[in-house]
């Protein structure tokens, strides 16, 4: 079978389509055929020697597949090398799903969707009434952060986006403005995975109590030290997140994922479907993604 693979660290230049045997499921694990794949930002960081080891090399890249099982059934899989024709997962990671779902809204759910709930819920403790900022509020995580913040009772939902066609994305999803530095009004809560100098004009922008919640860092620049005696005058928190460690608690799944489903089912809730390339232009892909030409969830379909 086909699968992508990088043998060194590196940009999207490093990811080869390869030939791999087909996997076998050990008991409590079925085999998978790849429906489509999510790819994540988090993925370009395992690329680039941020989250593995030179001893971890070759890896197939890739946490989530919408596919079949062998006994027929649709379903939506967290696993541990996606970018493939076939996965295998654990049968706790594996939630069916309807057939009319689109794949794209599915694997929306999962790694960005359980992202924004964690976010707003867990890490920002979302009061109702709050103002929320939400940067790249066009992309994966920011475009269900927008609209989860309302449904959770956020009074007003502010959008900041790169481009104007982004930022109109994020007005349809339900944003009640845009977010411009610096700000008209003091914040509640900011979602920032870009860093740098948004990082920078968020933390200026807090009110009383404020939340910074920063959950990754696509400038890739160095982060501005952060003085505790500034955040004392600002009376404001800056909270770090990361999703993995968040995902092993009890509870941080099936509950938020069930709910996200639901949402999306009545309509309450809108996943934005990205771009879709094969795996031979797994390279295209993250490409786009680094550059920040795509919207919502880019996928791969074998």
């Amino acid at each position: 079978m086909r699968a992508v693979r990088f043998a060194r660290f590196g940009g999207p230049d490093v990811l080869e389509v390869v030939t791999v045997p087909v996997p076998r499921p050990e008991p409590g694990r079925l085999l998978i055929e790849v429906e489509a794949a999510g790819v994540n930002y988090a993925d370009t960081h395992q690329i680039d020697g941020s989250y593995l080891s030179a001893d971890q090399l070759p890896h197939v890249p890739g946490n989530e597949v919408v596919g079949r099982t062998e006994d027929g059934r649709r379903v939506l899989a967290r696993v541990r090398n996606g970018y493939a024709e076939r996965v295998v997962a654990d049968e706790s990671a594996v939630v069916e799903i309807p057939e009319d779902l689109p794949a794209a809204h599915a694997l929306a759910l999962l790694t960005q969707g359980l992202t924004a709930w964690h976010l707003l819920v867990g890490a920002a403790r979302l009061q109702a009434g709050e103002t929320v900022v939400v940067h790249a509020a066009a992309g994966g995580v920011g475009s269900l952060a927008v609209q989860l913040a309302g449904h959770l009772g956020a009074g007003r939902v502010l959008a900041q986006a790169s481009t104007a066609a982004k930022r109109e994305l994020a007005l349809s999803l339900g944003a009640d403005g845009i977010a411009c530095y610096p700000l008209d009004e003091r914040a509640d809560i900011v979602l920032d995975a870009t860093g740098g100098e948004l990082f920078d004009q968020a933390l200026a922008s807090l009110a009383d109590f404020g939340r910074l919640v920063s959950y990754g860092n696509a400038s890739r620049s160095p982060f501005t030290p952060v003085d505790p005696g500034r955040l004392g005058r600002l009376n404001a928190s800056v909270v770090g997140f990361w999703l993995r460690p968040t995902l092993a608690r009890p509870g941080a799944v099936t509950g938020p994922l069930e709910e996200l489903l639901a949402l999306t089912a009545r309509g309450r809730l809108r996943p934005v479907a990205g771009p879709a390339y094969p795996l031979s232009e797994t390279r295209r892909a993250h490409e786009d993604l680094l550059a920040r030409r795509t919207t919502g969830k880019v996928t791969l379909v074998p």
